[in-house]
């Protein structure tokens, strides 16, 4: 089983945008969690992070988006981050089959803009880089 980008929307509500992607992926759930819930998981495909104290309410420093808080946390399901820089970004995952997982995510920010989080094709990118990065373990 590979991976996959099956779906990215982009759209926009007055001055808020919205990103949404599909990506599955060839592991479980837990297996894939910590690639969006450490430093070290997030470094392999997203980039660097200051800090991430993983739970609920906890601290977030992404270098070149700012500092922020964990605005959602169920482990092995649901992380997001609201950062000053970036908007919000919910990673949810779900089982998909036997052995994979879907990520269901979301960006959503202010300005007409790419955001500073990332424009559809630069986190396809990232998403591409994360399949790759999930397919090694």
């Amino acid at each position: 089983m590979s991976g996959s980008i099956e779906q990215g929307i982009s759209q926009t509500h007055g001055d808020t945008r919205i990103l949404h992607f599909l990506v599955r992926l060839p592991r479980s759930m837990e297996a894939v969690w910590p690639a969006f819930t450490t430093p070290e998981g997030l470094a392999e495909w997203f980039g660097p992070v200051d800090v991430l104290e993983p739970r609920y309410g906890g601290v977030i420093g992404l270098p070149g988006l700012g500092g922020g808080q964990v605005t959602a946390w169920d482990v092995d399901r649901v992380a997001e981050y609201t950062v000053e820089g970036g908007g919000r970004m919910r990673f949810h995952l779900e089982r998909d089959g036997e052995r994979g997982c879907a990520l269901r995510f979301t960006h959503e920010f202010q300005g007409g803009g790419e955001g500073a989080g990332g424009s559809e094709p630069q986190w396809r990118a990232r998403f591409e880089r994360l399949i790759e990065h999930v397919g090694q373990g």
